[in-house]
C-alpha cells in the first residue's frame, strides 16, 4: 500500500506533515502579530498530539529557522494521487520554502511550477473527489493554474478557476480557503462575502450545503477548519457559534487553543499538508 495521495479535501486524513515553528525571524516584516515563542511552539506540539490521537500518522519537519510562515505547511506544496507538486510563493520570504518542503516530504515529485507561475496551498481545494477549485488573486496567477490543471487532468480530475475579490488589497493575506472549508462530501463552511459568486452556485448544483460564519468568527478563523475524515473537524478554540452550528449538523468538533497560531492568521488547514487520504 502507498503511503501517500489525496484525492478529496474531507477523506480519512491517515498521513500529514507539520513543519515545527521557528521562533527566530521577522514575525512584524511578515505580517503577524509577536506571538509568544515559548507558547507558540507549546500550541503547535499540542496540535500535532491531537492530529495523533485522532489517528492521524504526524510527520513533523524540524522548524525552518527565520522563516516564519514556513508553519503553514499546506502553502508550500500539494499533494496529488501521484504524488506531489512544488509551488512557488508570490511572496517573496516564502519563495524557498516550496523546494525545502518537497525534499523533507519523501513523496514522488509530479512537478513543479516553472518560474512565471506562482501558487499557494491555500488557493486550492477539492471540493469533491473528481473536482479541485482554485482560486486566482494576489497570491496564486494564470499560469500555475494552468500547469497544476494539466497535472490533475491526467488523473481523470478537473480543475475549476475562481476569481478571487481585491477583499484589503494585495497585502492583506486573503486565499481562497479564507472562505471556505469542506467539512464532509455534502457540507462546507463558509464566509460568504469573499465567496467567489460561481463557486457558491457550484456548490449548490453540487448539493453541498453550507454552514456560513459571520463577521466576527471570521476574524478569529472561524472559517478555517481541517477536516480529520467526513463530519469529525478541527477548530482553532473562540469560534463558539459556527462550533454549536457544526454540532447541530452532528460534526464531531475538536477545539485547541492556538492564541500564537492565529497571531499569523492562519488555521488548522494552513498548518496541516495532507500525505495520504483514504
Amino acid at each position: 500500500m502507498t503511503d501517500f495521495g489525496v484525492r478529496s479535501s474531507v477523506s480519512d486524513l491517515r498521513r500529514a506533515a507539520l513543519r515545527r515553528p521557528t521562533t527566530t525571524g521577522d514575525f512584524a516584516g511578515a505580517g503577524w502579530r509577536l506571538p509568544d515563542p515559548d507558547l507558540l511552539v507549546r500550541q503547535h506540539d499540542a496540535y500535532a498530539q491531537l492530529l495523533t490521537d485522532l489517528g492521524v500518522q504526524v510527520e513533523r519537519l524540524p522548524a525552518a529557522d527565520g522563516q516564519v510562515d514556513a508553519v503553514f505547511a499546506y502553502d508550500p506544496a500539494f499533494v496529488i494521487g501521484s504524488g506531489v507538486v512544488e509551488f512557488r510563493s508570490a511572496k517573496p520570504a516564502r519563495q524557498r520554502e516550496g523546494a525545502e518542503l518537497v525534499a523533507a516530504l519523501g513523496v514522488p515529485v509530479v512537478g513543479k511550477l516553472e518560474p512565471d507561475a506562482v501558487m499557494d496551498g491555500g488557493d486550492v481545494c477539492w471540493i469533491a473527489r473528481d473536482l479541485v477549485v482554485a482560486g486566482r488573486g494576489y497570491r496564486t496567477n494564470q499560469r500555475a493554474h494552468d500547469q497544476l490543471r494539466a497535472w490533475l487532468a491526467a488523473e481523470g480530475q478537473e480543475l475549476v478557476t475562481v476569481d478571487l475579490p481585491h477583499d484589503r488589497g494585495p497585502a492583506h493575506v486573503l486565499h481562497l480557503m479564507s472562505g471556505i472549508s469542506p467539512i464532509a462530501d455534502d457540507l462546507a463552511v463558509v464566509y460568504p462575502p469573499i465567496m467567489p459568486v460561481p463557486l457558491l452556485q457550484l456548490l449548490a448544483e453540487r448539493g453541498i450545503e453550507t454552514i456560513a460564519v459571520d463577521d466576527a468568527e471570521y476574524e478569529t478563523l472561524g472559517c478555517n477548519i481541517l477536516a480529520v475524515r467526513p463530519g469529525v473537524v478541527v477548530i482553532f478554540a473562540g469560534n463558539p457559534r459556527t462550533t454549536s452550528e457544526l454540532r447541530a449538523r452532528g460534526v464531531e468538533v475538536h477545539e485547541i487553543d492556538a492564541s500564537e497560531l492565529a497571531k499569523g492568521d492562519g488555521g488548522p488547514t494552513c498548518l496541516t499538508r495532507p500525505l495520504l487520504r483514504a
